[in-house]
Order: structure tokens, then sequence, then C-alpha cells
């Protein structure tokens, strides 16, 4: 079903305004050292190649045109996944993996017994989305929002696989991703607007939803995403969702189980829509945002409060990009990070990128606000090649 409302709402917006057309972009081809398949993964909601609405609507380029198509025309191999809108970290996780390998997804035995669903999903036998993965074939990594959660998940089991998967699991039907010794299959991680350590977005819904003088706009986003991060309905725990991973609590909880991987290179984009004016006041001016962050934005940028779990959310949590807050995609915040640095790009810490102006939706090519990313995915990958 909600794939079907994104398709309706993504072709009624693509017939009244065109796609933008913007300049080529020349690439530097001879800096290459490599050139590995690039594999993007959406985030809460999104969709990728295996699904219609992609070919109407591309979730990588949005109205600026096909992202994936422009930078094959341009030398590089990329692919765009297709992982459950609404399904948890560790689900995603897995789906991403069945399509990289060409398999039936394998949630886990340990996982699915424990959460209580089926075990197995759908079968990509014959339809892989690249053509060969392993050490000497490695890729790199790109996931935007929630996508970015499952790309730092995916690194982690191929390298050390699931303790708790090969504990009850038979040797002759477990999946490899729980096996580990595989993180060489991995070149490069890069996260965009990732709620790496949560988002206070998820506790302000309730707030919303007591407050007599919540505006349209609030009320919408509050809906919104109540829908895309209730537990499924069949009968599975209720912390086997996206709602609970997105929160800080759960995040920081799946984050605390993350390495930093001395073979892989990390870099982070984080956003950010907010301004401090010369009283050192911070705000967020709603014409800035996305139709679908006006509700969220505002809020994040004067919420602190205290999480279920203890956590004291300060000041340092409201700059935002309408959605996810800029201190939390910047990296996990156990793990070692730097600025990034063009002459001294290292493996094994996260490399933090400027921080991009701009809302949650600005580095997909935004969407009633058409952004050109362009530039900065041809300089990124570029960069990434030339290492």
């Amino acid at each position: 079903m909600l794939s079907k409302i994104i398709s309706l709402i993504t072709s009624i917006i693509m017939f009244v305004a065109p796609a933008a057309d913007f300049p080529a972009a020349n690439v530097d081809t001879e800096s290459f050292k490599t050139n590995y398949t690039c594999v993007f993964v959406h985030g809460l909601g999104g969709w990728g190649n295996y699904d219609p609405q992609y070919r109407v609507f591309p979730y990588w380029g949005l109205l600026g045109g096909d992202l994936i198509k422009y930078l094959n025309a341009r030398g590089f191999n990329t692919a765009a996944a297709s992982v459950d809108p609404t399904g948890s970290n560790w689900d995603r996780t897995c789906e991403l993996y069945a399509q990289l390998t060409g398999t039936r997804v394998d949630y886990g035995k340990a996982h699915s017994e424990k959460c209580g669903h089926k075990r197995y999903g759908k079968n990509y036998e014959g339809s892989a989305l690249i053509e060969k993965w392993d050490s000497e074939n490695k890729i790199n990594l790109f996931g935007h929002s929630f996508g970015g959660a499952a790309i730092v998940e995916l690194a982690q089991l191929m390298s050390k696989g699931s303790e708790e998967e090969m504990k009850v699991t038979p040797e002759n039907e477990i999946s490899p991703l729980f096996t580990g010794g595989k993180g060489d299959y991995i070149y490069s991680i890069t996260t965009l607007a990732a709620p790496l350590n949560g988002t206070s977005a998820y506790y302000i819904k309730d707030e919303i939803n007591s407050d007599p003088y919540a505006d349209f706009d609030e009320r919408t986003v509050t809906a919104a995403v109540g829908a895309l991060t209730q537990p499924k309905t069949d009968g599975r725990d209720e912390k086997d969702c996206a709602g609970y991973d997105l929160s800080i609590d759960g995040a920081m909880e799946i984050s605390e189980t993350w390495d930093t991987f001395d073979n892989i290179y990390y870099f982070s984009f984080a956003c950010d829509a907010t301004e401090v004016d010369k009283n050192g006041t911070r705000t967020i001016d709603k014409k800035d945002l996305e139709m679908i962050y006006r509700g969220a934005g505002p809020r994040i940028v004067n919420w602190t409060g205290t999480t279920p779990k203890g956590y004291k959310v300060d000041e340092s949590w409201q700059a935002n990009d309408g959605l996810v807050n800029t201190i939390s995609a910047i990296a996990p915040f156990n793990a070692p990070r730097c600025d990034f640095n063009k002459n001294s790009t290292k493996p094994g810490i996260w490399n933090v990128m400027p921080i991009y102006k701009g809302d949650h939706m600005s580095l997909q090519g935004g969407l009633l606000k058409t952004n050109n990313v362009r530039l900065l995915y041809i300089e990124h990958l570029t960069m990434i090649n030339s290492l």
C-alpha cells in the first residue's frame, strides 16, 4: 500500500514539475586507482532499482533526474538497492546482503526466533543487484538517512559475523553473512544525513500529539512518522522495527555493537538547515525546508529532554536538517573521527565531510526544492577512486 501511495504521489509531481536540466560533468578518470561498484541504499520510506516507482521517480536524484543513470553514463558503476521501507535495521541489512549476492533473504535463525517472524524472505536468485562481489571485486556503500545504519551494520556482519547466529545455526544452513571474515569485500562507506545515533524527531511526536496548539504541518509529520515507524502487525517483537532503531536509545544500542575497521574508508555527510543569530539563538525557517519536514524541524531546534533510558538530549542536538540532528549524522559517538583532509585520508576512521547546508532531502537532489548534487557525487566518487 505504501509503495502504491508513493508511486501515485510521485507520478503527479513528475507530471506538474519536470526534471531539472543540469549540465554534464567532466570526470578525471586518469586519477582513478580503483573503480569499484557503488551501491546506494535508501532511507525510511524509500525505494530502489527493484521497485517500479523508481523508474517514474528515482529516489536518487528525484526531480533532478536519475543520479544512478547519470553516474553510470560517466564511467562509474552504480546501483540502487531496495530494502524494506519500514523494516528494522537488521532486517534491511539482511535484505541488502541477499540483493548483493543474488540469494534468498535469511534474517537468521536466532533473530527470527527472538523477534517472532519468518526466517526467510524474498529470493533474489537470478536477479542480483551487482554482477560480482568478493575481495577482488569490492564495493563502495552509500546510505542515505536510515540507509546509513544498514551499510554500517552490513560491514559489521561481513567482518565479524554474528555470534548469536553462529551459536544456534547448523553450519550447513547458516548464511555467510553471519559467519564473518569478509570485511575486505567493502572498500568504503559513505553515510548521508544518517541518524547514526538516532534522532530526537522520534520523541517529539508525543509532544505534538499532546499539544492542542500543534499546527497542520506538525500533525502531518507526526502521522507520517508514526505510519512509517510502527511495528509490523505480524506478531513480531515491538522493538524489531524502524521506530525503535531510529530512536536515540535504540540507535545507540545498535551503534555500541559497531567496530570501525582498519581496511574500510569511512565518510559522513551531515546536513544542517538551521542558523544561529547574533544573539546565539538557533532557528530554522520553514520556508527553507521541504514541506514534509516543516513540522519536525522547528520542533527539533527547540527540543531538549531525556530519553526513556536516561540519555540527556541537550542543545548540541538542536542543529538539524528537518528530520535528523546534525550531531547524530557526523559519526557513531563511540567511533574515531577526524575532519576530512584530501591529502591525508585514511581508512579505519570516520572522515567527516564539511557540513552540508540543506535539509534532509537535499543530498537526494531535493523534491520541490530541486538541488543539484551531481557534482558533489562526481567529486566524492572520484576522490574515493583516487585513494
